[in-house]
């Protein structure tokens, strides 16, 4: 069989993540955890305490920080473990421990935000005033102030938290499913070769200039989740409960304003995004159109409207990627080109390559402490210079941010994540354009770019349509089932496709099964409109960034620092935009208008 994957004991070390560097090996690991577990009655000498002093107060976070620190380690060691061999039982096993553990911790420190609202906000903001251990935390008071009135009794906060760990196995049982038991059939190429299909090999296979490979690994990737469509549905109806179930426990409207409330997100940026995509389907149809044109098509199938339009694919090695971002984001300085280099080609942050049993997908993960990893599934192409560029804005932020801030604020959230990883892809879009000028090259990277659009300009704004139906539809007291799924994400995908994309028959069930391959985005309550706020964020931020504008990369630079020590509408407005209105939204689509009217261009 052409392209047949490794299993991973016989991956190179050298191509694979750091994860030695985060434990040793599983017994650091086990000692870890057992160091949380034994220390969890320390936590408990503080409760009654915390407002005695301001030296009470700090030593609790002094002390719930060193806990937090080692559990972060603990997670992102047994999530490296399983994402690159999911049918690894023992890997699995941890994962699950891992979280356990985590919903212990938790409970344990549940008591605190109610005994500091109990405290009083005016002391508290007294005590940070006057101590020089407190003195960080004016943001994070001010942060629960807000929130006050979803902060429930201690008693209350622990059962919540506790509940978190049996309240995952939707999502778990989801990505076992997708990642383990799915067994897909091998693509067929035109001359008879047999491709694998697998999490780590679909994207690539639906980019083949063989329409034949396309289709066959098209079938093979939706039949397969059809097959397994109720199960999953039963999944997703369960994450969908669970957050339905948060939002009613701490009194919130909806679970659209449990995601965004604690953010101080306005509901009309969500709402922007959606009215947005709907009022710009017609740009999508006019590229089907020309789609269709540039590949020769009496008629444009689903299975080709990621095809490759090139007549020959544009090899692009791991390496070779890392120099062209590097150029494309030397505007942001050297230290910063210098650190990325590094950590992709020395560091080994980067978890490359294909093999038997790795999960779908591209992300980013690490904590203080830790390398800012990145997982991935490199197939030396365009496509995948364009994931590890996404990944490596996501690292290069987070190295940035836990550089740079106090525990606390290390974390950031998803509206801030998706703009620094838009930033990269747009300039080394930029940089290509600009200094390659092979025809092949600069259709590869528009098709590169419309690639990118296609995921965040048309199936994130559709899946967060159906995001939005479904946990109304649940609200509403009515039942999620794959047939519902299956017709509302048809519907969906039928809105954009238009009358340009030929849907018959079986392929109707196939792109209907969409929902069903987000194995983790559905269960992250309305995280994917946030691709689509962060395109156009990096869309409005790009040029002056990318002319070498000191104050523009100055701003941005002290946007991915800032992370969690400030709301994310304010860490973008001083990066330089304003996501409240509605203009950077419709500029990103009037650029992906552009870029469909280029490719035109070069296709003619």
């Amino acid at each position: 069989m052409a392209g047949t994957l490794p299993v991973r004991s016989d991956v190179d070390k050298r191509f694979t993540w750091h994860s030695e560097s985060v434990f040793p090996d599983e017994s650091g690991w086990e000692q870890a955890v057992e160091t949380i577990l034994a220390r969890l009655p320390d936590l408990a000498e503080f409760k009654g305490h915390l407002g005695d002093s301001p030296d009470n107060l700090a030593d609790w976070f002094d002390a719930s920080e060193r806990l937090q620190r080692l559990m972060g380690k603990v997670t992102v060691y047994s999530t490296m473990a399983y994402s690159v061999d999911t049918g690894n039982e023992a890997s699995f096993a941890r994962t699950d421990r891992a979280r356990t553990v985590a919903a212990q911790l938790g409970a344990a420190t549940s008591f605190a935000l109610p005994e500091m609202i109990a405290i009083g906000f005016p002391k508290l903001r007294e005590w940070v005033a006057g101590s020089a251990r407190l003195a960080h935390l004016t943001h994070y008071f001010d942060r629960v102030e807000k929130l006050q009135k979803r902060i429930r009794s201690a008693e209350v906060e622990e059962v919540l938290t506790q509940a978190s760990d049996p309240l995952a196995t939707a999502l778990s049982v989801h990505g076992v499913m997708a990642n383990t038991d799915l067994r897909f059939p091998p693509a067929v190429a035109a001359d008879g070769t047999e491709h694998e299909v697998a999490q780590g090999t679909i994207a690539a296979l639906l980019t083949s200039t063989d329409r034949d490979l396309r289709r066959t690994a098209f079938e093979s990737y939706a039949d397969e989740h059809l097959a397994m469509q109720n199960s999953m549905a039963g999944s997703l109806a369960g994450g969908v409960k669970r957050d339905i179930f948060y939002a009613r426990a701490r009194a919130f409207t909806s679970s659209l304003a449990a995601s965004l409330e604690p953010n101080h997100i306005p509901a009309e940026v969500y709402r922007n995004i959606i009215q947005a995509f709907r009022d710009n389907v017609g740009t999508w149809h006019r590229y089907w159109r020309i789609r269709r044109k540039a590949l020769g098509l009496d008629v444009l199938k689903p299975y080709d409207t990621r095809a490759q339009l090139g007549l020959a694919s544009l090899q692009v090695s791991y390496e070779q990627s890392v120099e062209w971002i590097a150029e494309g984001v030397k505007p942001l300085g050297e230290e910063y080109v210098k650190v990325l280099r590094q950590g992709a080609l020395e560091d080994r942050w980067v978890d490359i390559y294909p093999n038997k049993g790795k999960r779908m997908g591209a992300f980013s993960t690490g904590v203080p402490g830790t390398f800012p990893f990145i997982f991935m599934s490199y197939n030396d192409d365009i496509y995948s210079m364009s994931t590890l560029a996404h990944e490596l804005g996501h690292s290069m932020h987070s190295y940035y941010a836990r550089q740079t801030q106090p525990f606390i604020y290390s974390n950031y959230g998803l509206f801030q994540a998706e703009v620094a990883s838009n930033m990269h892809q747009a300039l080394v879009r930029r940089y290509l354009l600009a200094t390659q000028t092979d025809p092949a090259i600069q259709l590869a990277v528009i098709e590169e770019a419309m690639a990118n659009f296609y995921r965040y300009f048309f199936i994130m704004p559709s899946l967060a349509r159906l995001e939005l139906e479904m946990h109304e539809h649940v609200e509403r007291g009515a039942a999620i089932t794959a047939d519902y799924l299956n017709k509302l994400m048809t519907d969906l995908m039928m809105e954009v496709y238009g009358s340009e994309v030929e849907v018959t028959g079986r392929d109707r069930d196939r792109i209907g099964s969409t929902w069903a391959q987000f194995h983790t985005h559905l269960y992250s309550n309305f995280y994917v409109y946030q691709y689509a706020t962060g395109i156009a964020a990096a869309d409005h931020l790009v040029e002056p960034v990318a002319s070498g504008d000191p104050k523009a990369v100055a701003s941005y630079l002290a946007f991915l620092k800032s992370a969690g020590s400030m709301y994310p509408l304010e860490g973008l407005r001083m990066a330089g935009v304003d996501m409240l209105s509605t203009e950077p939204v419709n500029a990103a689509f009037a650029t992906l208008a552009r870029m469909v009217s280029r490719l035109e261009e070069l296709v003619r």
